[in-house]
């Protein structure tokens, strides 16, 4: 028996963050200049782009951008402002360029889409002292990682996967994300700081009462803990074959799902330890997590609207066989998903309300909650 000493709970009591971090709009725009204009933050799968001239748009905060399919197949990210006055140029959150030209819609200036540059005004005559090299479109960094889309708002930041994920992206190595596809895509509007989203994701004190579905299908939450090494004497118990203590998901289940049913549709090529295990994740702050399951892989994404409000949105990708064929029930994966993210969104917004009690200060951590201080650290040493 080859036992890990590794023991993840808190052995102390912790403060948590200032109350007013999460609602206070001075801080909220500290947050955004410290953390959000400088790190990589999730689009969409590169397959929801698939075509040259396709493009989706993402708000970052108050930072509209645009990333489109260029004609050699690359990827292109701009600002979605218009040089002349700041007018938005793309309008819509998705489609299909008519032409090679991004053209603004309010005074008909036109940009090449593939590298950003000016090609024509519509005035009647251009100033002497004007050049249209000067009035390319603001470039944002992007990089194609294993057909995920990220941006950054620094036009010189380089996408270094170990720093751009904090839970390690090799979990998931023996997924073939780049050959998935979107089958289904889903948004909902949370009234919460994104950091309370983060919070509930990172710990399962919540989980019997809030994800009674989850609890089944994943047994160590119903323990309240997210991984069985979260508990002191946890070593006792190494061998144990049981789900509440090995981690995973309960016996027979293949997957995220109503039933835990993968239908036949296993991915081909992942590895014995992650199909036994049935579930992996892999966190990119402040924006996203990967969950990669037996038959299917989700993505989430998280964007602040404002100090309480943050947009979640998730796909859900497939093998391609999987997508062809008509008698697999994608409500079995979606459903579940969106149920068990529903019931966050609610517990976040609970969260969110109590938050501004006139006396409360600062929240306090409790031994299960160790990633949520590893969050906390993170978050603190990004604002300064």
């Amino acid at each position: 028996m080859n036992v890990q000493k590794t023991h993840y709970g808190l052995t102390e009591a912790v403060d948590g963050l200032p109350a007013g971090w999460y609602y206070d709009p001075a801080h909220y725009q500290r947050e955004m200049a410290a953390i959000w204009r400088d790190s990589w933050v999730y689009v969409c799968h590169a397959s929801e782009i698939a075509e040259p001239r396709c493009f989706r748009t993402i708000q970052i905060g108050d930072q509209d951008i645009v990333v489109l399919r260029a004609e050699d197949g690359g990827f292109r990210a701009f600002h979605n402002a218009c040089r002349h006055r700041g007018s938005v140029i793309c309008t819509e959150h998705k489609g299909k360029l008519n032409s090679k030209l991004l053209v603004c819609p309010y005074h008909q200036w036109s940009y090449a889409a593939d590298d950003g540059r000016l090609v024509r005004t519509t005035s009647v005559a251009e100033p002497a002292n004007f050049d249209k090299a000067d009035f390319s479109l603001y470039p944002v960094a992007i990089h194609s990682w294993r057909g995920c889309l990220f941006v950054n708002l620094d036009p010189n930041a380089v996408f270094d996967p170990g720093l751009v994920f904090d839970r390690s992206s090799e979990a998931i190595d023996d997924y073939p994300l780049e050959d998935l596809v979107v089958i289904e895509t889903w948004r909902k509007t949370m009234a919460c700081n994104w950091k309370t989203f983060w919070e509930n994701f990172n710990e399962c004190l919540h989980c019997p009462n809030i994800h009674p579905e989850l609890s089944k299908l994943v047994p160590v939450y119903g323990r309240r803990i997210s991984d069985p090494r979260d508990l002191a004497g946890w070593e006792a118990r190494i061998d144990d074959t049981d789900p509440a203590f090995s981690g995973g998901l309960r016996q027979g289940a293949e997957t995220w799902s109503a039933d835990g049913s993968a239908q036949g549709h296993l991915i081909p090529g992942i590895s014995e330890a992650n199909r036994a295990r049935g579930q992996r994740y892999v966190t990119s702050y402040p924006g996203m997590f990967i969950g990669a399951y037996g038959d299917h892989v989700r993505t989430v994404r998280i964007l602040p609207l404002g100090p309480e409000e943050t947009e979640i949105a998730a796909e859900w990708l497939v093998t391609a066989d999987t997508a062809a064929d008509e008698s697999y029930d994608r409500a079995n994966i979606i459903d579940f998903a969106i149920l068990v993210m529903g019931q966050d969104a609610w517990a976040s917004e609970l969260n969110q309300r109590g938050l501004h009690a006139a006396p409360f200060k600062h929240g306090v951590l409790m031994p299960e909650e160790h990633w949520v201080k590893s969050f906390h650290d993170w978050v603190r040493a990004r604002v300064g």
